[in-house]
């Protein structure tokens, strides 16, 4: 029996596949921990102690640590590039950052992301510019970061190709058995 090439991956949306009114709900979930969270927050110097200190974050009317609202910001931006941004441009920037519920500890954070519009770029021919809704959602389904973002990406056949490298593919294992039809 031949065996079939290599199978190219997902490759990313482009402009042309964004239609207003998609909803992608994100593949990825992440389960916070306290590591991801002191990490974050002193990679990036922040000296509330509301995010690192137990003790003084036991005296809040939360009882604990909240998770650093950058890192969720961060955290779901990155959930959103498989669906959104993989052949990104440039990100142009985030509106409406709303941060209606605390994270802690040990939450799983989801995300999903609706097309609000599109367009053609005036300026650059060769991309297109895109905003969505992006909302970041627990274990329990609640909401606890929105925000609007607009990036440009790029038209199909436009995108820059970075061929890989790739080993002669005799170095893997033959096919066993038969088609794979149940």
């Amino acid at each position: 029996m031949p065996e079939r090439p290599g199978v190219e991956g997902w490759t990313g949306r482009y402009f042309e596949d964004f239609e207003p009114g998609d909803i992608y709900y994100h593949p990825l979930g992440k389960t916070v921990t306290d590591t991801d969270n002191q990490w974050f927050t002193l990679l990036t110097q922040n000296t509330a102690k509301v995010h690192f200190d137990h003790v003084a974050s036991s005296q809040t009317e939360f009882g604990r640590p909240l998770v650093n609202s950058t890192f969720i910001l961060a955290l779901v931006t990155g959930q959103s590039v498989i669906d959104l941004s993989f052949n990104v441009m440039a990100n142009l920037g985030w509106d409406e950052v709303r941060l209606p519920a605390p994270v802690f500890d040990g939450d799983t954070i989801y995300s999903r992301s609706k097309v609000l519009e599109k367009r053609t770029s005036r300026s650059r021919p060769n991309v297109g510019i895109v905003t969505v809704a992006t909302e970041g959602f627990n274990q329990d389904g609640i909401v606890v970061i929105s925000y609007r973002r607009t990036f440009m990406v790029y038209r199909r056949g436009f995108a820059p190709v970075n061929p890989t490298p790739r080993p002669d593919e005799a170095s893997l294992p033959a096919v066993v058995g038969g088609t794979g039809d149940a």
